[in-house]
């Protein structure tokens, strides 16, 4: 999952760690970027495009798409770009991505135009496949539907309860996915729509945070089952899987809209048919769903029992060994990026590239991203061993240790600085700061 400093990884764990948007690690469905199968993927994005028309959201999914090798940054894109970059290749364009371009599944804006990019290789599964490709170009259209929230920070999804809370609505909304009637349905969502508000009512500001999450992910992965798939029963064991698989994610904290989206919205489906036609950015899934099924207020009384209904006992030990774990390493985390020598580098114009799945909450100090590409003005941060990122003080730091002001590597990390940058002491003794100044 890490980015690293080998000097060529596998082409598939490359993708997968720097992808914003990676889920896991999937056979390729290709080797290296081929006019073949890149033919193949542009003509599966253009099938699941054309299929809706608009008619989902009332705007085409089609549009710009690149699929970018990570290796080489060569590229193939479905049409030219603004600036002449590409050129013609067959039915398509080729090129090379610049560097300052970032590496991801996700919409980028780049020589003029707005694309879905998608790196190489895709899943290998079809359906994983397909449902990316739609989240994907999802993105690309979300700022035109105004359906685009600003991220809140949902660190309490690496606590205790926390976690704990949102398995055990991960397990009611698979219930209520599998349920054989409508009744089975209605209980399963209540118990769902319990936990999650027992979650709210322990961490007040969770219910703003996590749904501007979900209004960007959830909705993007809701929409890529939904449109990617073509059959209700794909659909569902699709949405079963995130449920399940996401459980295997080192954090929560910016995955789990990938679980809760496709559950949510497939279950509004079957409750509401078209309320997608209404949606209005904002708007929680989990209360549209209650609404529409007319279900009462969650009944805070029956909380220990209906725990006790998917929980035996085993998720919450093994949630408090765990938790007992984390609180060690954040001890180890503090002192490596907060309390020990520093290289302390401004966060101006940045763009970061990341795995969603192994960010570490580490309190009013920020977030610690295990591995991380950094991009800003002062120049480019790779990282395999630990980077805090605290963006209310705008700035990044990874361990100083045994390191002078000349060094440009350092323990899991690796600096490399644009002319009119260099790294001087820093506040502290030990710490070193990236500043403007000569040339490096």
């Amino acid at each position: 999952m890490a980015s690293g400093f080998a000097a060529r990884r596998s082409r598939q764990a490359l993708a997968l760690g720097l992808a914003a948007s990676a889920l896991f690690a999937m056979a390729p469905a290709f080797g290296a970027l081929d006019p073949a199968g890149a033919a193949e993927v542009l003509g599966e994005a253009e099938a699941i495009c054309t299929r809706d028309a608009g008619a989902f959201w009332g705007h085409s999914l089609c549009g710009p798409m690149v699929l970018v090798d990570p290796i080489d940054r060569d590229v193939v894109a479905n049409r030219a770009d603004g600036r002449g970059v590409l050129k013609p290749s067959g039915a398509f364009f080729a090129g090379t991505l610049p560097a300052s371009v970032i590496l991801a599944n996700t919409s980028i804006e780049w020589s003029g135009i707005r694309w879905s990019e998608i790196l190489w290789p895709g899943p290998g599964d079809a359906d994983q496949r397909h449902v990316m490709l739609a989240h994907e170009m999802f993105h690309r259209i979300q700022p035109a539907l105004k359906m685009t929230l600003p991220e809140g920070d949902n660190r309490h999804l690496d606590t205790l309860e926390g976690r704990y809370l949102i398995q055990l609505e991960w397990r009611a909304l698979a219930a209520a996915l599998r349920a054989p009637t409508t009744t089975a349905r209605r209980q399963a969502v209540a118990d769902a729509l319990l936990f999650r508000n027992e979650r709210y009512r322990l961490f007040p500001a969770a219910a703003t945070n996590e749904n501007d999450l979900e209004a960007n992910e959830g909705i993007a992965e809701y929409t890529g089952t939904r449109l990617g798939l073509t059959t209700s029963q794909a659909r569902i064991r699709y949405a079963l899987h995130d449920l399940t698989a996401f459980v295997q994610a080192p954090s929560f904290v910016r995955s789990f809209a990938y679980a809760t989206g496709p559950a949510y919205g497939l279950l509004l489906d079957q409750a509401d048919p078209g309320w997608h036609s209404h949606f209005a950015p904002g708007q929680r899934l989990d209360q549209l769903l209650g609404e529409a099924l007319r279900l009462p207020p969650p009944a805070f009384a029956t909380l220990k029992a209906r725990k006790a209904a998917y929980d035996d006992g085993t998720l919450r030990t093994s949630e408090v060994k765990r938790d007992e774990v984390r609180r060690a390493h954040l001890a180890e985390l503090t002192a490596k990026l907060v309390d020990g020598p520093v290289l302390v580098l401004p966060l101006d114009h940045s763009s970061l590239q990341f795995n969603p799945q192994t960010l570490v909450p580490l309190g009013d100090l920020g977030t610690v991203y295990p591995t991380l590409r950094l991009d800003d003005d002062w120049g480019v941060l790779e990282v395999d061993g630990d980077a805090r990122v605290d963006q209310q003080a705008k700035i990044a730091t990874v361990s100083a240790a045994g390191i002078g002001a000349s060094d440009r590597h350092g323990h899991g990390w690796k600096l490399t600085l644009s002319p009119g940058w260099v790294v001087v002491p820093g506040a502290r003794k030990g710490d070193l700061a990236v500043k403007r100044g000569g040339n490096p």
